[in-house]
């Protein structure tokens, strides 16, 4: 009798824990990102270099490590610059502040129908990684100021 109770305690603990990191998995998935500084640093025939800061907002339970992450800048689904992010850490039910640098081709159209950012960051949890892809979609206003310099 008492070795199908400990049975069952153990099933009932492994579907409590499947389902809570399922749960998390969930939430890490919804990972909000938006722009919050860019600065330009400088500018020439072959395009333009900028620094920015992202703030990253962890809505799940789980501290998050985030290595190195590429990301792309597109205007009307086309590639016009690329960057990296620094390493950093997400902190359960917070937001981090994160910089990076990007530089955009000298072909940006100022006259842009739509702008995006997407990238992938790897999150590492305890003892697996999460790839966990992120787009986001700047305001008119943000776009203009650090991507057209209108």
């Amino acid at each position: 009798m008492k070795s199908s109770k400990k049975g069952g305690l153990i099933v009932l603990f492994v579907l409590g824990m499947s389902i809570f990191g399922y749960s998390q998995y969930a939430l890490v998935l919804q990972i909000g990102v938006s722009i919050t500084q860019s600065e330009l640093l400088n500018e020439n025939e072959k395009g333009s270099n900028y620094n920015i800061e992202l703030q990253f907002e962890n809505p799940s339970l789980l501290i998050l490590t985030g290595g190195d992450t590429e990301f792309f800048i597109f205007t009307n689904n086309e590639i016009v610059g690329e960057g990296q992010l620094e390493p950093f850490t997400l902190q359960p039910l917070s937001s981090s502040y994160v910089k990076g640098t990007f530089h955009t081709n000298s072909n940006v159209d100022g006259e842009s129908q739509s702008v995006k950012i997407t990238g992938i960051t790897k999150y590492d949890v305890f003892f697996t990684s999460i790839d966990v892809p992120f787009v986001y979609y700047p305001t008119d206003e943000q776009a203009r100021e650090f991507i057209h310099q209108n």
